[in-house]
């Protein structure tokens, strides 16, 4: 697999993390589709283990998502640019601090866009377990499930 097929790969599998953060976006799909994609061009059997780990993480995410309560993102009051915020914070702590980085990236950084809305910590955290009580969780499952499995790609890529 040439490098312009890798970047783009890399490219699907970052739009698949983003659009996590969209409702309504097949996110998790994106990242297995690019795993697919890549496993198939590469057809070695490291690369189909990949997708088989790939394939069995996202299927337990559907199952852990089927679980959790359902909210709606209007009922909580969440707005769209907060969602990205957070999404992308935690994406780069899922990296700076690898795997679990993602937890406090993502509850930090809406504990963090609350205190500069509201401007009071009390308030802040109050507003913080409503907006994970009702879309945060299924959106930190899911983004967390993917970014696994995005980081077993760049593992494998590195070191396979």
């Amino acid at each position: 697999m040439g490098i312009w097929q890798l970047l783009l790969v890399g490219l699907v599998m970052l739009l698949g993390l983003l659009g996590i953060m969209v409702p309504g976006v097949p996110g998790s799909l994106a990242v297995w589709a690019a795993v697919f994609w890549w496993s198939s061009a590469e057809g070695t059997s490291q690369a189909w283990w990949v997708l088989v780990a790939a394939t069995a993480l996202l299927l337990v995410h559907q199952v852990v998502q089927w679980l959790l309560p359902a909210a709606g993102r209007r009922e909580a009051g969440v707005r769209k640019r907060q969602l990205l915020f957070a999404g992308g914070t935690g994406i780069v702590g899922f990296f700076v601090l690898p795997v679990i980085g993602v937890v406090p990236g993502f509850v930090g950084a809406l504990y963090g866009w609350e205190r500069v809305r509201l401007g009071d910590h009390g308030a802040a955290v109050a507003s913080t377990r409503v907006i994970m009580r009702s879309v945060g969780r299924r959106m930190l499952v899911e983004l967390a499930a993917c970014l696994l499995v995005t980081g077993l790609w760049l593992g494998v890529l590195r070191w396979g």
